[in-house]
């Protein structure tokens, strides 16, 4: 269905990206990765995409808060692939505090990765889809895009933006064969949820059971979202079938915004 396309997916050396990598290359597309971790450990997952699923698989180190280096990272794959297809945002940073704590870096930075690097990845993308008349753009954006928790004001903040430009874009390009679409998860049982996890257990004197337990409270299936399920929603809203669904809010989270 996807064989043959070309893919970027920021964030994508772990987590919710990774998975959703790993589902775009069984389907036969080449992808760009990006994101932090160990060289050794991304450089032997870049050639395992290769070696297993037959695709061209690269690696950009683009640091998401710098705009000139997306800017070169989106050239970069233009130049690799030819065309740019599919553009997957996932790339995301967390911080907790009361507002009036909130260190200004920490609202900066988050900002800056979780809404402004969609912006550029965006703004530099759209250019040739709209040159080939055909493009699917998805954010991954989470369910702090819809409702807001305490402690949060940097990633709700950012994340309600996030769903405000897809809408945008998708209006903007809605003639042009170009979907943008959000998703939007529950809680997933990624390294950066792992934190908060820790981080709840640790100033509650409590078991890590106990704590995730207590974040599956607002979701009444009380199970973590699977990263492989939302992979597997960004390749349906890639496909022929999902020409019709743009500037949508699509959850995947156990109930918790159901009213």
């Amino acid at each position: 269905m996807l064989k043959g396309k070309n893919a970027i997916v920021t964030g994508s050396t772990s987590g919710i990206g990774k998975a959703i990598a790993i589902r775009l290359a069984e389907e036969g597309c080449n992808i760009m990765l990006n994101g932090f971790g160990d060289k050794n450990e991304i450089e032997t997952f870049r050639r395992e995409l290769v070696e297993k699923y037959e695709v061209k698989a690269v690696y950009s180190a683009a640091d998401m808060a710098n705009p000139q280096e997306i800017a070169d990272m989106i050239s970069d794959a233009t130049k690799i692939f030819s065309t740019i297809d599919i553009l997957v945002n996932d790339a995301g940073i967390q911080y907790t505090a009361p507002v009036e704590k909130f260190p200004a870096e920490k609202w900066d930075a988050i900002l800056a990765i979780n809404l402004s690097a969609a912006f550029h990845t965006i703004r530099h993308t759209l250019p040739q889809m709209q040159k080939q008349k055909s493009g699917r753009i998805v954010n991954i954006i989470s369910v702090h895009g819809l409702v807001a928790s305490i402690e949060k004001a940097a990633y709700v903040s950012a994340k309600h933006g996030l769903a405000g430009l897809t809408k945008v874009v998708a209006l903007e390009n809605a003639k042009n064969n170009i979907t943008c679409n959000g998703i939007c998860p529950g809680w997933v049982l990624t390294p950066l949820v792992q934190k908060q996890i820790d981080d709840r257990a640790k100033a509650g004197g409590k078991g890590e059971d106990a704590a995730k337990e207590e974040l599956l409270e607002k979701q009444p299936t009380r199970e973590f979202v699977k990263p492989e399920d939302i992979a597997a929603y960004v390749v349906f809203l890639c496909g022929p079938h999902s020409s019709s669904i743009t500037g949508a809010m699509l959850t995947i989270d156990g109930g918790w915004t159901v009213e």
